[in-house]
């Protein structure tokens, strides 16, 4: 019984994943590249994602627009862009976050305090099945 000899098939196999592969990072790489750069903001794409990102700070009141007192500085917001991928490398959509530039904080002018209580998830469930438990 001879076997036969595949090695031929598993190259082309191989090269065939090896260009998709390249081909896939081709494509993050661009969209990637887009994203970062100035003419996103101007792209119909981009300005669709910050549409929605305004609309959803908007409909959860994430922020309120208020008159700044004359002594305090401003701390500025830019466009965070990510581009969400399908498991083929093709783009599933874009993804616009308004984000503030907490690096330009200083300490004792914006901000006095650094500590926020976070609860563990363990300690979540535990409270919920006691409350489940005694009604």
């Amino acid at each position: 019984m001879r076997l036969e000899d595949n090695s031929r098939s598993s190259e082309e196999e191989y090269e065939e994943t090896m260009i998709d592969n390249i081909s896939s990072q081709i494509q993050v790489t661009t969209a990637a590249a887009n994203a970062d750069s100035p003419k996103a903001s101007k792209d119909k794409a981009w300005q669709k994602a910050m549409e929605i990102e305004m609309d959803m700070i908007e409909k959860n009141e994430t922020w309120e627009l208020v008159d700044r007192p004359s002594d305090k500085p401003v701390i500025g917001v830019k466009w965070v862009y990510k581009t969400k991928l399908n498991l083929d490398g093709s783009i599933q959509k874009h993804k616009a976050r308004l984000v503030v530039k907490g690096y330009a904080q200083k300490p004792g002018i914006n901000f006095n305090e650094t500590f926020a209580l976070v609860a563990r998830l363990d300690t979540i469930r535990t409270f919920i099945a006691l409350a489940a438990q005694n009604g």
